[in-house]
């Protein structure tokens, strides 16, 4: 449904005739209900039963489970979503005598379409690439959705900040790539095989015979594990992540946080719950010489290891049991290692940030850190806390930027009225102003006294941060629970320490936000600002009037505001993240049962 749509698209903007009498607008609500009625699609043919352990399509390149299938939903949504929040394009009102012209920029017509489009393009990636069962489809499918986010974050070339952003992230997005492709490779030179399936089974019935294989094959994994972190932005692969996030637009930057991230982080669970990593055994006998001739290597797996030293000697089977474990772990500590860094360093460095889209960056490095921990634990109970948190952090994050996207309209919308150089900035990207005359809130102090002038989007910014910071009763309060308990259960009380102490501390810049909202201007700027406006706009009236006098043409701009639907999301997401408590069925029943799927099927 989704590539039938693109060819459409492709088709009605290449056509003068269609492209013409198709306002931006048109595109980017078509694109929603593309969305929307492929989730349709999905629903409909989500039957558990019939499914059963997957459906395998397209020659065994993709299977169709259960979960997939809920995450596409899932997915498919968010994506209409985040359409749906594309600002409407400012009208250019011409009077000439009598007769009343209203035209359309054409530069954020442009963008509008070309979003819509690369949208679509990125979202077919993400769904194709939760359903893959192959190296060859799992490598295409991450480029596919790669690709699109490349063009978006470059989406507003006549921006320096925007154009450096997307430079930035092909390089190191390609680097990841080639890591993912390098362990494919490995896989495939030592195995012979790309069918997932089959790589599974031959590493949980490892032998004596094919200790290279499985040792070639874990390597591979390894690789394409850590090319999956850096594209989530997982310490400490994340440098990216912080320039990337706050370079680009705005309406940009809610795309990279929530759907590349999504679709990669369900393929890690695929990953990591049929691999077993905690559970199946390797028998490597040929390696023990290694640990009767060099006994620092029974210290140095020591390391990876929760075998006391002492019990071990330097015997033959010793030697088997420690390899044994270290290759049944090494994927799990390789998961703990890039948690404990992400809980880490997005607390610590998030509380230096002034900039706003920086710190919410280094909020979602750590909440990435507790789906790793998730991830890592490996159990049923985890995977029903990882699902449950990936589904809240997408919600809460996407309301998070649908606030701060409102805010940048009715901001922008007083500038228009206040500045007196917003007539020439008004198409300077490179001041920070878009192409649609909205100005990009970059730094904090930008939203003070918001309380005062919008209240209600203020107070809903407020709950998504506490939510975030796990304040109960909200709903991101449950998830970390979920988490840390566990955590707890499997025995990692280590990580659940360290999670504690970082939710704590990340409580301080989401305050640090919610205080600057709340903060009231000195009455002496306030004046000084009102008569400073009262005269650019009778200035600026006058120099547009005798400007345009000859012609008998006069220019008015409406200004952005901000949609009935853009409001009436705003207040279901707020709603929803305040109430959980109060309905919480619907969510955590979905949750357990596809726990349950992963570890019975």
């Amino acid at each position: 449904m989704i590539f039938i749509s693109i060819l459409i698209l492709v088709v009605a903007k290449a056509l003068p005739s269609l492209s013409s009498n198709l306002r931006s607008e048109g595109f980017t609500r078509l694109s929603a209900i593309v969305f929307i009625f492929s989730g349709v699609l999905s629903f409909n043919t989500l039957y558990i039963q019939s499914i059963g352990s997957g459906i395998g399509i397209y020659s065994g390149l993709f299977q169709v489970t259960p979960i997939s299938q809920l995450i596409e939903i899932f997915l498919l949504l968010i994506a209409s979503l985040i359409l749906i929040s594309w600002p409407v394009s400012p009208v250019k009102e011409i009077y000439s005598g009598s007769r009343t012209e209203k035209v359309l920029i054409d530069s954020s017509s442009t963008k509008s379409i070309d979003y819509s489009l690369i949208v679509l393009f990125s979202t077919l990636g993400s769904c194709l690439l939760i359903s893959s069962s192959n190296l060859i489809s799992l490598y295409l499918s991450i480029e596919l959705q790669s690709f699109g986010v490349y063009v978006l974050t470059t989406l507003y070339k006549e921006s320096e900040t925007s154009t450096s952003a997307g430079l930035k992230y092909f390089l190191l997005g390609g680097l990841s790539s080639c890591l993912i492709l390098l362990g494919s490779g490995f896989i495939y030179s030592f195995t012979g095989l790309t069918q997932l399936e089959s790589i599974y089974s031959l590493i949980s019935v490892g032998s004596q015979n094919f200790n290279f294989v499985i040792l070639g094959s874990i390597l591979g994994l390894v690789l394409i594990f850590v090319g999956f972190f850096f594209k989530i932005a997982a310490a400490p692969l994340h440098n990216w992540a912080p320039d990337v996030y706050d370079d680009s637009p705005t309406i940009v930057t809610i795309w990279l946080t929530i759907m590349p991230k999504i679709s990669i982080l369900i393929l890690l669970l695929e990953l990591t719950t049929n691999l077993h990593i905690n559970y199946f055994e390797l028998n490597i006998p040929d390696f023990s010489y290694l640990f009767s001739n060099n006994p620092e290597l029974v210290v140095l797996g020591g390391l990876f290891s929760d075998i006391p030293l002492e019990s071990l000697n330097y015997g033959t089977n010793s030697g088997i049991q420690l390899i044994n474990y270290i290759e049944s772990n090494i994927l799990t500590k390789l998961l703990l290692i890039s948690a404990l860094f992400s809980l880490i360093i997005g607390t610590v460095v998030g509380l230096a940030q002034t900039r706003l889209k920086r710190l919410l960056t280094y909020s979602t490095i750590s909440h990435v850190g507790f789906l790793l921990l998730a991830l890592a634990i490996n159990s049923e109970q985890s995977v029903d806390a990882f699902l449950f948190y990936l589904i809240q952090y997408s919600i809460t994050n996407l309301n998070i930027f649908l606030i701060i996207l409102a805010f940048s309209y009715l901001i922008s919308k007083n500038n228009l009225l206040t500045n007196k150089n917003v007539h020439s900035n008004f198409y300077n990207n490179s001041k920070g102003i878009s192409l649609l005359g909205i100005k990009d809130i970059r730094y904090i102090n930008e939203l003070k006294s918001q309380f005062f002038k919008n209240p209600l989007l203020s107070l809903s910014l407020a709950v998504c941060l506490f939510s975030m910071a796990g304040i109960p009763p909200l709903i991101g309060f449950f998830s970390k629970q979920y988490v840390l308990y566990s955590a707890v259960q499997s025995g990692y009380y280590f990580m659940s320490l360290i999670a504690i102490i970082v939710s704590v501390i990340s409580a301080s810049y989401y305050i640090k936000i919610v205080k600057v909202l709340h903060e009231d201007s000195e009455e002496s700027e306030l004046s000084s600002e009102t008569v400073s406006s009262n005269s650019t706009e009778s200035t600026k009236n006058s120099e547009l009037e005798s400007t345009n006098s000859a012609n008998n043409f006069i220019y008015h701009r409406k200004g952005l505001v901000l949609s009935n639907f853009h409001s009436y999301l705003i207040s279901c997401l707020t709603l929803s993240i305040l109430f959980f408590i109060l309905k919480p069925a619907l969510i955590l029943n979905s949750t357990q049962l596809l726990s349950i799927y992963a570890f019975c099927f």
